[in-house]
């Protein structure tokens, strides 16, 4: 008799879900102990076809998703296959390193990294060692699960209405940008753009 007071996901909501990740063959990519957390009413906290299904539901709901490459990280674009020469990168380098840069940028043989030619209407990619040789360093500006069509248990362990400042800053108090395998794009990385590894936190976007 209670359900009808308890609160609902909408906008302006603060939400915590627990889920799992795995590929089309259910091999596990991500299950973390901690929930993500979001704000819901399309502020990019997730995907768009997650937050329509959760749309409505109260703690304790869960769902199973399947998201085409097309509604997750995109199809796979060989064209963000990058050599660049090893001289241009800091030492030690090592596979699964990253660095932020744009693509086909107009770079200087000395320029240190590959966001110094970022302009500024360009959103930076992340590209990722994938392999490296003696002269040349392979970078891959795909996301890591481009291309993939994945599939989403998800669970609703929390809801709260969110604050004035959290829709102002269109993120929970606290939160991240949802990105597997990828930096938080609030994080203050000071000058250095190598992220240094190729794993991040717990994330649905």
């Amino acid at each position: 008799m209670f359900n009808e007071f308890r609160m609902k996901i909408e906008k302006n909501t603060v939400v915590s879900l627990r889920y799992k990740l795995t590929d089309a063959q259910n091999n596990v990519i991500e299950e973390p102990d901690s929930p993500m957390v979001y704000l819901h009413g399309g502020y990019e906290g997730t995907f768009p076809k997650i937050e329509n299904i959760l749309d409505g539901h109260d703690i304790g709901y869960e769902a199973s998703i399947q998201l085409e490459p097309s509604e997750a990280f995109g199809e796979y674009d060989p064209e963000l296959l990058k050599i660049e020469p090893r001289a241009r990168f800091p030492e030690p380098l090592e596979v699964g390193m990253q660095f932020e840069g744009v693509p086909d940028a107009d770079v200087q043989e000395d320029a240190p990294d590959l966001a110094d030619a970022q302009d500024i209407d360009d959103e930076p990619l992340i590209y990722t060692v994938t392999d490296v040789a003696d002269s040349q360093v392979v970078l891959d500006g795909n996301h890591p699960l481009a291309g993939m069509a994945l599939r989403f248990w998800v669970q609703v362990q929390d809801i709260r209405a969110a604050t004035d400042q959290e829709i102002e800053n269109q993120h929970p108090e606290g939160g991240e940008s949802f990105t597997f395998g990828m930096p938080n794009d609030d994080a203050d990385d000071g000058d250095d753009d190598l992220i240094g590894r190729a794993s991040g936190s717990p994330t649905l976007h």
